[in-house]
Parts: C-alpha cells; structure tokens; sequence
C-alpha cells in the first residue's frame, strides 16, 4: 500500500498527496499537444509520399519542436511574474512540468539534427565543433539536462535549497542561448527571434525590479514594458546591422511603418501593457471585494 502511495506521489499529474490534480494534468495535456501536432502532421500529406511537413520533413520538424523549446522556456520563466502579480499561488505547482518538457523539447530538436545527419554522429560532433551556432545551442541542451536531472525532490534535498535554487538560476542563461541559437539559424529574417527576446527582456526585467521592492504597480510595470520594448527596437537594429548591412535608421523606420507589419517590438510592449492592466484590475478587484466584506452591515428596519 506504501509502495502504491509512492508511485501514485510520483505520477506526473498528481499531487504530492498521490491525488488527482485537475490543473497539474490540463498543463501536461497542454505541452504535449504540440507534439502530437507534429506526429499528426508527419503522418498526413497529400500526395502519399510527401507528409504535410513539407519537401524536407525533417528541417521542418527541427525548426518546429526548436521554436517550442524556447516558447516553453520563456512560460516556464513567466511563472514567477504571473504567480506575483496574480496572486496564482497554484502556478508553481505546474513549473517543474513546464521545465521538463522544454528540455523533453530539445532533446527532440536534436535528435532530429541527428536523423537528418543520416544518425553520422562524427559529422554531427564535428558540425557541433566547427558551426557557431551549433556550439551555441549544444551548450543550452546540456545546461536544460542538468536542470532537467536534478530538478527532482530528491535533488533538492542532495543539494539544499540554496544551492539547488542557485543551480537552476541558470535558465537565465540557458534562455538568451537558445535565442541566440534561434538568431543565427534564422538567417535573414528574424522576426520570431526578436519578439521572443523582447518577451524575455521583459521577463527578467521584472525580476531585477522585484528585487529592488516593485512587485507590481501600474507605474513600475509600465516602465518596464516601455524598457523592454525599446531594447527589442535596439536589439533588432543591431542584429540587422550586423548580420546583414541593414542600417539602423531603415529598421527605425520599419518600426514606424505600420502599413506592411506590425514590428516584434510592439508586441512586446502590448503584451507588457496588457499584464500590466491586469494586474492592475486583479489587484482593485481584490482589494474592493476585501474592503466590501469588511465594511460594516448597514441598518435595516
């Protein structure tokens, strides 16, 4: 009976207790989707010989599950802010599955560059060496699996909590190498890679104000929003600067350009304003409902 409440403990989708979590089990079923979208995906075309992946399945499939890796990374960075500013205390429950399946993300996105490779791991050793990028985005796979090894109970415990939260401080870094890893295989048009490193200047910019006391605020996260989305602006300047010759002044201009596209960098900060105004109605909402109970009952009669 011990040993069942053990195993029932350790499943996925259940509490710490070995019961049903109806939250736990909605995000598991959530990061597996993608997934299962690329299986479908893989299995179905027309004509029969060709999957709806396209005439190079597998580069598809590789810049498929690569871009979800570092959308999972940057929900799995967003917990702390949303859990803050929402007062969502059942967030941290779902985090470690977040993170795991980032890394389940990558070792897919890998695995796949070693199917493409012909499964010739001296070629793929040797392009991992020699290729930038590559070497770049090989560090973020094992900096994801040592987190994703010691990010069980019993690794807390092994290293205590300081030094096992310090360990898995490095999704900081891990996050802006997988961007960058995005960046450069990109190639000419970066527009994904920019909005999702505005997502995550906006990110840690919440971090590095909560610690110096503004956890939330109308204000505060409006600066921060207005911040974020002008290092996206300068980010993508110098990118396109450097990496193609596009001057900084035509990528102003783009962004100014509301006619073609809407730039990355006013994503990024209608994102921002967005949690910032709902924070802002969560936290009156609250504070009215609080104040509603605890007014006194008027006279009646």
């Amino acid at each position: 009976m011990a040993q069942t409440k053990t195993i029932a403990q350790k499943l996925p989708w259940n509490d710490r207790a070995g019961r049903f979590a109806p939250f736990k089990a909605t995000v598991l079923v959530l990061v597996t989707l993608p997934a299962l979208w690329l299986l479908y995906r893989s299995l179905t075309g027309m004509p029969a010989e060709q999957t709806a992946l396209g005439p190079r399945p597998y580069i598809e499939a590789i810049h498929f599950v690569g871009d979800w890796t570092i959308y999972l990374l940057l929900v799995t960075l967003a917990v702390t802010p949303a859990r803050r500013l929402f007062d969502w205390s059942k967030l941290i429950q779902v985090r470690r599955i977040i993170g795991v399946s980032a890394l389940c993300y990558i070792l897919l996105h890998f695995v796949l560059y070693i199917f493409d490779s012909k499964l010739d791991l001296g070629f793929v050793a040797t392009e991992i060496v020699t290729r930038i990028y590559l070497t770049i985005g090989f560090v973020a796979l094992l900096g994801l699996i040592a987190l994703g090894i010691t990010s069980t109970d019993g690794w807390v415990k092994r290293l205590g909590g300081v030094r096992w939260s310090r360990l898995h401080k490095l999704i900081y870094f891990i996050t802006p190498l997988a961007i960058l890893h995005y960046y450069m295989q990109s190639k000419i048009d970066v527009t994904q890679p920019v909005l999702v490193s505005g997502l995550y200047f906006w990110l840690m910019g919440y971090r590095i104000m909560a610690r110096r006391g503004y956890k939330e605020g109308f204000v505060p996260l409006t600066i921060l929003s207005v911040a974020a989305a002008l290092l996206t602006v300068v980010v993508e300047a110098a990118w396109y600067g450097i990496a193609t010759g596009v001057s900084v002044e035509r990528v102003l201009m783009a962004n100014l350009d509301f006619s073609f596209q809407i730039r990355p960098a006013w994503w990024v900060l209608f994102a921002g304003l967005a949690v910032t105004v709902a924070s802002e109605i969560r936290k009156r909402a609250k504070f009215g409902g609080t104040a509603a109970r605890g007014a006194p009952a008027g006279r009646t009669g």
